[in-house]
């Protein structure tokens, strides 16, 4: 695979862009969550079996993939953002003190 894709879904929307840089596929990434996340809200959801409060669903999810990396973010319906990796299983990204989501997200991408 040669680049970076950005897979952006919010609902039945699919939008796929493609960048040619780590940073450049960071930013889009980013650019992406923040315009969602300011616009995202949304009610309870009642289920009568279960209760799904906004924190709790995730209403659009940016997700970077390159090479042998999958991770992004996940604005959840409340307008927060978790950073996450993973393929099958989505591990959550903590952010360290003064981090955002998107800084946790950078973080996975420093060398060591």
């Amino acid at each position: 695979m040669s680049g970076w894709r950005v897979t952006v879904r919010t609902g039945p929307r699919v939008e796929k862009l493609r960048a040619a840089s780590l940073d450049e596929a960071l930013e889009l990434l980013e650019t992406e969550a923040r315009a969602a996340a300011t616009t995202t809200r949304r009610g309870t959801i009642d289920a009568r079996i279960r209760t799904f409060e906004p924190q709790d669903q995730v209403a659009t999810r940016a997700e970077l993939r390159g090479p042998r990396v999958r991770a992004g973010v996940d604005v959840r319906g409340d307008g927060s953002v978790q950073a996450w990796r993973g393929r099958l299983r989505r591990e959550p990204l903590e952010p360290a003190p003064g981090e955002d989501a998107y800084a946790a997200l950078r973080r996975l991408f420093r060398p060591t």
